[in-house]
C-alpha cells in the first residue's frame, strides 16, 4: 500500500504552497551548495525506504552546519513553513519523509557529516548528526574503543537519525539502546534557538535531562545538529555460535542460563526462525546454513570480552555443553574465525530483507517481557494464521532484549494487492496480543505516520495529554515534523490526540 499525499485516514488537504519569498530566503541561507530542487534528488528525499510512503516536496535544503540549520529554521518559523528532518531516510515508519502538502521542506543533514572530536580517556566521540553510523563505529577503532550500536542499515543511517528514532539494534543486551549511548546534544530548537548541550558527563544532577526528551522524539521537538557518544573498550576477542534450540521455552532458559553464567560478556541473542532461515537462503545464495538440518528455532549468541581468544573459547563450550545436557540445545556450531561469525551473521542480518523479497509483507516491531516471549509467539501466530490462512510467519530478533521484529509473508496463493489491504487489520491482531502480554507495539522502529494513531489504543489520556503538551511547549507553531508521532493543533490530515477545547 503506498500513502501518497494523503493521510491514513484518506484524508486530502490542500496546504497552502510555500511562498517564492521564502523559498528565495531558504536558499540564500544556505548558499548555493546546500539546496535542490532538481526533480530526481527530491524523490529520493521523499519516499520512504519501504516504499510505503511518498510525498512531495518543493524544496530539499542540505545544510552544512549548525548554524545554517538555525537560519533555516528561524526563516520556516517566521514564515509558518513545515520541517521535515531527516537523516539516512532509512525510516521503517514514514516518519522522514512528508505528506506531500506544499507547505514542507525536507531538511536532510547528509553534508553535516564531520567527528568534531575525540577523547580517548573520557571515553566519548562527538560527532555532527550526518555522520554515518559506520564512519562513527570506524572513528571509534581508531583509537581502540567501541561505539556499539550495530544495525543493519549502519552503513547508510546517520547518528542524528539514530538518536531521534532511539535506535536499538543487536547489541542492546549488552550495551543498551541509542538512549543509553548519549551524553550530551546539540539541538537547533523550533524557532531556531540552538541549544547546546554537548556534554560529556555521566552524571550531571543540574534539573531535567533535557537530552531524553530529544531523544526518540522523531525530529517533533527540534533537529539534533550533534552529539556526545559514549564509547566502550574494544573486544580482544569474540566467540559466536548458532545453536538450535528445542522450543521457544529452551531459547529463553537458555538466555537465563547464559546470563547466569557469562554475565555481561553476552553480546547479542538474537532469535532465528526457521522460515526466516528458509527463506534467507533462497534470496541469498551466498549464505550457508552451518548445522546440519534446520531446525524449528534458533539462537544466534554471541560473547565478547577484552580477555584472550582461548579464555573465551572455553567459555563458551563450557555453556554450550551444560545446555545440550540440559536439553535446551539440539545442536550447536562454533565460528572458527572473524570469517565464520560473519557469514552467521548474514543469515541474521538477511531475515529483515528476505520476507521482503519473497513477496507482500507485513511487520510489526513489538516487544514483550522476556517471560512472556514463547507465549507471545505462540498466540500471535495461532491469531494471524486464524483470520488469515497459509501466511508465513517470520518472527525473529532481538530475544535478548524482548523485542521481537513479527513478520507475516503472504500466503502463496494470495495476490500481494489483496493481502496488503488486510495490513491494519492484522498488524493490530499482533499488538493486541503484545499489549496483552504488557508489552509495546513499538520496540526500535518508533512511530512515524504508520503507528501514530495506533498510540491511542495503548496508552491511556493521561500519557498522552503529556506527550502533547511537550509537543506543544517546545513546538507552539507544529511546525517540526508535523503530524508524526504525535499531532497537535488544527492539521486535518490526521486525528488529533491531546488538544485542549
Amino acid at each position: 500500500m503506498i500513502y501518497e499525499d494523503q493521510s491514513m485516514s484518506g484524508i486530502r488537504t490542500q496546504a497552502p504552497a510555500i511562498s517564492e519569498d521564502t523559498i528565495k530566503r531558504l536558499k540564500e541561507a544556505v548558499g548555493p551548495s546546500g539546496w535542490s530542487t532538481d526533480a530526481e534528488a527530491l524523490d529520493a528525499h521523499t519516499v520512504d525506504w519501504l516504499g510505503q510512503f511518498r510525498g512531495p516536496s518543493p524544496l530539499l535544503m542540505k545544510p552544512a552546519t549548525t548554524e545554517e540549520v538555525a537560519a533555516i529554521v528561524s526563516i520556516c518559523a517566521q514564515t509558518g513553513t513545515q520541517i521535515v528532518p531527516q537523516g539516512g531516510n532509512t525510516s521503517l515508519m514514514g516518519g522522514s519523509v512528508p505528506f506531500g502538502t506544499g507547505n514542507e521542506i525536507v531538511i536532510n543533514l547528509s553534508r553535516m557529516n564531520k567527528v568534531r572530536s575525540v577523547d580517548p580517556f573520557n571515553d566519548t566521540i562527538t560527532v555532527d548528526a550526518g555522520c554515518i553510523l559506520a564512519s562513527v563505529q570506524a572513528e571509534a577503532e581508531k583509537i581502540g574503543r567501541l561505539f556499539p550500536l550495530r544495525l543493519g542499515a549502519e552503513g547508510s543511517c546517520q547518528i542524528g537519525g539514530n538518536i531521534a528514532t532511539n535506535a536499538g539494534g543487536t547489541n542492546v543486551l549488552r550495551y543498551g539502546n541509542t538512549r543509553d549511548l548519549v551524553l550530551g546534544l546539540e539541538v537547533v530548537l523550533s524557532d531556531g534557538r540552538v541549544w547546546n548541550g554537548l556534554r560529556g558527563l555521566r552524571k550531571d544532577n543540574t534539573g531535567y535531562d533535557l537530552k531524553q526528551l530529544f531523544i526518540g522524539s522523531e525530529g517533533t521537538l527540534g533537529i539534533i545538529t550533534g552529539a556526545v557518544l559514549k564509547l566502550s573498550p574494544l573486544p580482544a576477542s569474540v566467540a559466536t555460535a548458532i545453536c538450535a534450540v528445542s522450543s521457544l521455552d529452551a531459547a529463553v532458559e537458555l538466555l537465563a542460563y547464559c546470563k547466569d553464567r557469562a554475565g555481561d560478556l553476552i553480546t547479542a541473542f538474537e532469535l532465528l526462525p526457521r522460515t526466516g532461515i528458509e527463506l534467507v537462503l533462497k534470496h541469498f545464495p551466498v549464505t550457508r546454513f552451518p548445522l546440519a538440518e534446520i531446525h524449528d528455532w534458533h539462537v544466534l549468541l554471541e560473547l565478547s570480552s577484552g580477555a584472550n581468544d582461548s579464555e573465551l573459547a572455553r567459555m563458551m563450550e563450557e555453556l554450550l555443553t551444560e545446555s545440550f545436557e540440559a536439553d535446551l540445545v539440539l545442536d550447536a556450531a562454533v565460528a572458527a574465525s572473524g570469517e565464520q561469525s560473519k557469514a552467521f551473521w548474514l543469515l541474521r542480518e538477511g531475515l529483515a530483507e528476505a520476507d521482503v523479497l519473497e513477496g507482500a509483507s507485513i511487520h510489526c516491531d513489538v516487544a514483550v517481557p522476556l517471560s512472556a516471549i514463547a507465549r507471545f509467539l505462540q498466540e500471535a501466530t495461532d491469531e494471524v494464521e486464524r483470520v488469515c490462512g497459509g501466511v508465513r510467519v517470520v518472527a525473529f530478533g532481538h530475544a535478548g532484549d524482548g523485542n521481537i521484529h513479527f513478520g507475516i509473508v503472504q500466503p502463496v496463493d494470495s495476490s500481494a494487492e489483496s493481502f496488503r489491504a488486510r495490513e491494519h487489520e492484522i498488524s493490530e491482531l499482533v499488538h493486541g496480543v503484545a499489549h496483552r502480554f504488557h508489552g509495546t507495539i513499538s520496540a526500535e522502529h518508533g512511530l512515524g505516520r504508520l503507528k501514530r494513531d495506533a498510540l491511542r489504543t495503548y496508552r491511556d489520556e493521561v500519557e498522552l495529554d503529556l506527550m502533547a503538551a511537550v509537543k506543544r511547549t517546545f513546538d507552539p507553531s507544529n511546525i517540526m515534523n508535523p503530524g508524526k508521532l504525535v499531532n497537535v493543533g488544527d492539521d486535518p490530515r490526521l486525528p488529533c490526540f491531546g488538544d485542549v477545547a
